[in-house]
């Protein structure tokens, strides 16, 4: 007998021996993120954390909070590209349900939840669409039900009628019928971590749609081994799906900018450009040093690729000292 989406994904990904928490392998094992692409993700994102600090007044102590952290990819590229004025003074925090990874820099602590006051930055790189959710679906008669799925096979029936406080969500945020992830848990998540930062900012890159674009026939899908496959919730792939993202923006309710990776990037100075030809003549050591950089640069800011995910940014108790962080 099926199970609900949310259910399915919950122990698929995070059960006793769900696909993001067995230490045999890590996400990078199967998908490549903005983080697994280049070190230039991480460098931007290093000179926000600095325009944070810069508008906080540089605090005695700066909580950099990354959830979602995988294997601590992020938060250790962070810590290696930060000034020594401000590294020196960050409070590094990683946030993820599987165990420490071995040879993690001690410095960073190590928890499952999000710290309770935060002061600095809060970042979630590809963890909304991994929160769990459910499916409904429009039957023959146009009712909303709950799609069920068998977590072995992953074949999917149709089970009873979707909850009263899914049919709210799709109401507002899921114009017409079809196939619907409902994504209030995603907001709800998204809501908890955003209310955590008492001064600074919260920061969430992710793929997603908004309400103007939402796919008729949703967008579940899995990954193994760097292939997209099909979402069976056995724990053996990755089940995700894109976040509604304009939702989350609105269920946390402080002032937020919502733009595309590639805007984003492109103002922090990642630029796919191809290097001048006469670099190569006057420094060919430099010219494939900056060639290699452009080429990563273009990856993260395709416009079908990564370059399309979402930056959502909140900030806190910033006023408009928040407002030019890139």
């Amino acid at each position: 007998m099926g199970v609900g989406w949310r259910l399915a994904m919950e122990t698929a990904l995070y059960g006793g021996d769900g696909f993001f928490v067995r230490e045999s392998e890590g996400p990078a094992d199967h998908f490549r993120t903005s983080v697994h692409a280049s070190p230039l993700f991480a460098g931007a994102l290093a000179r926000v954390v600095e325009r944070v600090d810069e508008a906080l007044g540089r605090p005695r102590a700066f909580d950099l909070v990354d959830v979602g952290a995988g294997r601590g990819e992020l938060i250790t590229a962070l810590l290696a590209s930060l000034p020594g004025r401000l590294a020196g003074r960050i409070n590094p925090v990683a946030v993820e349900r599987a165990p420490r990874p071995a040879g993690l820099d001690p410095a960073v602590r190590w928890r499952r939840d999000v710290p309770a006051e935060i002061t600095g930055m809060l970042i979630a790189t590809e963890w909304l669409d991994n929160v769990p959710l459910d499916v409904v679906e429009t039957d023959e008669h146009g009712r909303l039900r709950k799609v069920l799925v068998d977590r072995v096979t992953g074949t999917e029936t149709l089970g009873a009628a979707a909850d009263p406080a899914d049919l709210f969500w799709t109401s507002r945020w899921w114009p017409g019928p079809g196939r619907i992830e409902v994504g209030w848990p995603r907001d709800a998540a998204w809501a908890e971590a955003v209310a955590s930062v008492r001064r600074g900012v919260a920061l969430c890159v992710d793929y997603g749609h908004v309400k103007a674009d939402r796919p008729v026939l949703g967008t579940l899908t899995g990954y193994r081994q760097g292939r997209q496959v099909s979402p069976v919730p056995d724990g053996s792939c990755d089940v995700t799906a894109h976040v509604a993202i304009d939702a989350a923006a609105c269920a946390a309710g402080t002032p937020h900018r919502m733009v595309r990776q590639r805007e984003a990037l492109r103002a922090l100075g990642v630029d796919g450009s191809r290097p001048s030809l006469e670099l190569a003549r006057t420094d060919p050591g430099g010219y494939l040093r900056a060639l290699s950089n452009a080429g990563a640069a273009a990856e993260l800011t395709d416009p079908d690729g990564l370059g399309s995910h979402w930056w959502l940014c909140h900030t806190i108790g910033l006023g408009e000292r928040g407002t030019m962080l890139w």
